[in-house]
């Protein structure tokens, strides 16, 4: 059974796992620290006094007063406004103040470039699984609402143009399918970013026979870095670049959402909008404009647009970093910079996930967007080749003729006279010698063909939009969100442990002189 301690340890990491991007928590009896380069330099710190002194590299005699000078530094730094020092030549005169010289013989076989791409790892870790749980809270927002509107019946656009009908949660679970491999990325990522550098020293280990290890299971890593001149020298620059990665799909895919957005919100009627929620100031997601009574500005659009061309910008960042540079040059390695860049995916995800929470909807002006265009017109080939075996070219043919004619003559779809479109088949089919001569479509099928919830109701397609595909890909949507929910828990639960064991094991040795 745990300890006391051990249970106060997992409690205080499970609030640091569970604070948005960029929070910072620091002081209080109930408040954790930040997980930065002070607090990673201290547990590392932590475990190679105890690591050294069990192993027989450091004098068990003077492990405890080490112990307590490196406990009385971490305490101080947890104080509110405190120093945290975030270089290993910064951190070393402290722990030296109070615990003397003999605190560095800790630092045998050590060296700043292992431990800071070991902080280094260790922080893009926690930054890339508050990106993971950000991503699939926004996913599920957007899960539920195609659930809420399997049956809302909108246009879609292929190059900038109004293409086919669709359902809009069909529409939503494409989005979400985009997401699920940035999910993907993350998982795959986080497993080669999961290794442990420490021992490795500069770039070819030591001399000391480090327990590489057990430094790693303190830390809780999953694995080590198994070549140590790629620990700090080459994987600590290109992993920056494939976080990178992962920051702009996540950003493309936000940022290209709320362009479709923005193409219906600029309509005189748009068939969807954004909730006004406070009167004038539109709740944080609209505003009035000063000069324009009429306006309601999309101001939580245009800030989410915003910052996912930040995450863009930021994401680029570590590409020129570690360009044209030999290895073991520091530019791309700054956690600070690489955090900044990985936050702000999170913040698109979190300001994206405002935006689903406030849409509205409307399906019947939807609708009457639908037949007002000629979006369903494809389905008159379909139909023709499906049913009456005419090939599609001429099927598409005769659709195109019916268009031209109504948009010549301002004709929607539902009002496009039977005896013109049988008038247009006559002149094709002789065009093209096709059999029939005659329009083989009935009235009422012919309107019917044009209908575009029918169209979308009766699509056949695995992974089309028709009811019965809409509900597997729901199920099976969710029940992927669920085991990435799994996988970000049981990740955050290593590292908790692995921290709570060396919390245990350095408290123990600390009193261990009394």
């Amino acid at each position: 059974m745990m300890n006391k301690l051990m249970r106060a340890g997992i409690a205080a990491l499970a609030v640091a796992c569970a604070l948005p991007a960029g929070a910072q928590q620091q002081g209080g009896p109930n408040k954790a620290p930040p997980r930065d380069e002070f607090f990673w330099l201290g547990e590392i710190n932590k475990a190679s006094t105890v690591i050294n002194s069990q192993a027989g590299l450091l004098d068990k005699a003077l492990a405890p007063k080490i112990a307590q000078g490196i406990a009385r530094v971490i305490e101080a730094g947890n104080q509110p406004g405190a120093r945290r020092p975030s270089t290993v030549i910064t951190f070393e005169p402290l722990m030296i103040k109070e615990a003397g010289v003999e605190v560095t013989l800790i630092h045998a076989g050590r060296s700043s470039q292992d431990m800071h791409a070991t902080y280094r790892a260790a922080i893009m870790r926690d930054r890339l699984l508050a990106l993971a749980d950000q991503l699939g809270k926004t996913m599920r927002t957007m899960v539920e609402l195609a659930a809420a509107h399997q049956g809302t019946i909108v246009p879609n656009y292929t190059n900038g143009v109004a293409a086919q009908p669709n359902s809009y949660g069909h529409y939503l679970l494409g989005l979400v399918a985009g997401f699920d491999r940035d999910a993907q990325r993350i998982r795959e990522f986080y497993a080669r970013l999961d290794h442990s550098p420490m021992g490795t020293t500069v770039l070819n280990g030591t001399s000391w026979p480090l327990d590489r290890q057990r430094m790693a299971n303190y830390l809780g890593f999953g694995a080590l870095v198994d070549n140590a001149y790629d620990a700090s020298q080459i994987a600590a620059a290109d992993l920056p670049v494939e976080a990178g990665s992962i920051v702009t799909g996540i950003a493309l895919h936000a940022g290209g959402y709320i362009q479709d957005v923005m193409t219906q919100y600029a309509q005189p009627r748009p068939w969807i909008l954004l909730r006004e929620e406070g009167g004038t100031t539109g709740g944080g997601t609209t505003y009035v404009s000063s000069a324009m009574p009429q306006k309601r500005n999309p101001g939580l659009l245009n800030g989410t647009r915003e910052q996912a061309s930040t995450a863009l910008t930021l994401a680029m960042g570590p590409v020129f970093k570690a360009h044209n540079i030999p290895p073991g040059m520091p530019d791309a390695k700054d956690a600070k910079a690489n955090s900044a860049m990985i936050d702000s995916a999170t913040r698109t995800l979190q300001d994206l996930d405002r935006i689903l929470k406030a849409l509205a909807i409307d399906p019947e002006r939807a609708l009457d967007e639908l037949n007002s265009d000629w979006t369903a017109s494809q389905e008159l080939a379909d139909v023709l080749m499906r049913r009456y075996k005419l090939p599609f070219r001429a099927g598409h043919h005769f659709a195109s003729e019916v268009v031209d004619y109504a948009k010549l003559n301002a004709i929607k779809p539902t009002d496009f006279p039977y005896a013109q479109a049988q008038a247009i088949y006559r002149k094709a089919a002789a065009e093209m010698q096709l059999s029939p001569a005659e329009l083989p479509m009935s009235e009422a099928e012919f309107r019917a063909t044009l209908d575009p919830v029918a169209i979308v109701k009766n699509r056949a397609t695995s992974g089309g939009p028709q009811p019965a595909e809409m509900e597997r890909m729901l199920r099976e949507t969710r029940q992927r969100l669920d085991q990435q929910d799994g996988w970000v828990k049981e990740k955050r639960a290593r590292i908790a442990d692995a921290l709570a064991r060396l919390d245990a094991d350095f408290t123990a040795l600390a009193k261990s002189a009394n």
